[in-house]
């Protein structure tokens, strides 16, 4: 047995003792260290999200082997590891077109399947990624969301010299700042209502920061009266994404990464998307970039462990699901082990 957070229902979440996780034929099961808490896991509580119930959540983690199943060669217990939590049948139409996060079979740890949110999570042993030593198990809990970024900047195809608005400086925010900025934009403008959100943006390299207050947006507008080459909503609040798409340039993309509540509906001006020759991008979760995240975490270049803001526990959990989330958090952490 172990101790696991349980969403039952929408709303409704314990933690309590579940079935140890027994790895089948080419997987392991490993124990959990550090998990994050993504915007994800909060649309599950909410029933805003495509997971079945019960479920226990939980897709951004790190930790150490414990029991190797069958067939699994290269591997051994006692490895510190991280893992994608994607899964996908290898075999549909669009898994064989390289669209594997669109695969028809769909599903991820912590999302479609029990996750990491619990002592222990059986994973498929080809999932697993190997850390060094020098990597922290908080560090190594940020390689999943760090690939969502990856993807989407595989979709955004940022040209240099691009002049580019972020609305949203979150842990997330945060880390397409970086990339971003590393993948050639001349300017980068980032809107958040935290003050210091938009300090910390500032010091990761945006050129400016925004209040988005109706005054500091109309001000923004005045600045830029011929709009952004690239415009990234990053919040996932419909009323943001609305505003968002008012600072689009003439020939720019806009890219959708915050994740909406399934339901939500946004207007947008067809005409304009017409005439100004809009791109707009969707970005689901990972693409085969699991590995250049890593790779990118590992060599410094996008810093993710200054982004932990605060460390939970598995029990804290069901309160923190049930309370109102602290606008100053940047990236959550459970320390399970």
């Amino acid at each position: 047995m172990m101790k696991a957070l349980v969403i039952e229902a929408p709303f409704q979440a314990v933690v309590k003792e579940v079935a140890y996780p027994s790895p089948g034929f080419g997987e392991v099961t490993v124990e959990v260290c550090q998990v994050g808490i993504c915007g994800t896991d909060i649309h599950i509580y909410k029933g805003e999200f495509i997971s079945p119930y019960p479920i226990i959540p939980g897709h951004e983690f790190s930790g150490v082997i414990h029991t190797i199943g069958e067939g699994v060669a290269g591997l051994n217990p006692g490895d510190r590891v991280t893992v994608d939590p994607t899964l996908i049948c290898g075999q549909c139409l669009y898994c064989k077109t390289g669209k594997g996060n669109q695969c028809t079979n769909w599903g991820a740890l912590g999302n479609t399947v029990d996750g990491s949110m619990a002592e222990y999570v059986r994973v498929p042993a080809s999932n697993i990624t190997v850390i060094p030593d020098s990597m922290s198990f908080a560090a190594a809990a940020f390689i999943e969301p760090v690939a969502c970024v990856v993807h989407a900047m595989n979709r955004l195809q940022v040209r240099a010299g691009d002049r580019a608005v972020l609305f949203g400086a979150g842990a997330m925010g945060q880390q397409i700042i970086q990339t971003l900025i590393h993948s050639g934009v001349s300017e980068l403008v980032v809107v958040d209502i935290s003050e210091e959100k938009l300090e910390m943006s500032k010091a990761r390299g945006a050129s400016r920061g925004v209040r988005s207050t109706e005054a500091d947006l109309s001000e923004e507008r005045a600045r830029n009266p011929h709009g952004f080459d690239i415009v990234v909503d990053s919040t996932g609040i419909p009323s943001v994404i609305e505003t968002a798409f008012t600072f689009m340039g003439r020939g720019a993309k806009y890219l959708q990464f915050g994740v909406t509540p399934k339901d939500a509906v946004v207007t947008i001006d067809p005409f304009q998307l017409y005439n100004k020759d809009w791109t707009l991008i969707g970005s689901m979760a990972i693409n085969h970039s699991f590995v250049p995240a890593f790779q990118w975490v590992q060599s410094g270049r996008i810093d993710v462990e200054s982004l932990v803001s605060r460390v939970l526990t598995l029990e804290d959990m069901p309160a923190y699901l049930e309370g109102k989330r602290n606008a100053a958090d940047l990236k959550v952490q459970v320390k399970i082990k």
